[in-house]
């Protein structure tokens, strides 16, 4: 490669960084300012300073946006989870789940717009709208698998899968939303109705 060309590349690569800097930076501003439901794509471009084909480019709706703003508090999200699971991994599957659930409710509530913004499809993609987030998809894993190790009879009870879908779904934030701020449950309340729900004391957890 040429110099000239070295130096092309060098100027692409800064005005990229500059650009993917300016819309997160906007967004930010934005999703602190009206909410993320209430801030399009369009006006986040203009914000930016940048044209919107510039903006779709990098990211091709506001869920991608939002996970590149929450992705390094998501991957400390996972490694608390992880940690967690490692320093109580002899304690019974539901009190890990419990731990789990904990955990990531406090996240909701630190991160609620950002991870509602994760979590929302846009009008362009709702053929997508059945498709989990990538935060789902490896909470799912995880806890799918705890379920799977309080299950004492596959006959009688839920299936697993399902039943951690439908736990899912009642984490996310319209739910969530509902819960606390009609419902009047406390986020310690709500983590408590979710386990008498979800997972009463099970037989194989007994002593």
């Amino acid at each position: 490669m040429n110099h000239a060309r070295q130096r092309h590349t060098r100027t692409e690569r800064r005005d990229a960084a500059e650009n993917r800097q300016r819309i997160l930076d906007a967004a930010l501003k934005l999703f602190e300012q009206h909410g993320v439901e209430q801030v399009s794509m369009n006006q986040i471009a203009i914000e930016a300073g940048i044209g919107p084909g510039t903006l779709y480019r990098r990211y091709g709706n506001k869920s991608e946006l939002c996970m590149d703003l929450i992705k390094d508090n998501i991957v400390l999200l996972f490694e608390d989870i992880e940690a967690y699971l490692e320093e109580h991994q002899d304690e019974p599957p539901s009190q890990r789940l419990k731990g789990i659930l904990t955990i990531f409710i406090a996240f909701r509530e630190k991160k609620l717009q950002l991870l509602a913004g994760v979590e929302e499809v846009s009008p362009a993609n709702k053929s997508q709208s059945r498709t989990p987030s990538p935060v789902y998809d490896e909470l799912h894993e995880i806890i799918s698998k705890l379920f799977r190790e309080m299950t004492v009879n596959e006959l009688t009870e839920p299936d697993n899968v399902f039943r951690t879908d439908i736990l899912l779904m009642a984490l996310k934030k319209d739910f969530y939303v509902f819960q606390r701020d009609v419902r009047g449950y406390s986020p310690e309340s709500f983590l408590e109705q979710l386990c008498l729900t979800f997972f009463p004391q099970t037989q194989k957890d007994k002593p």
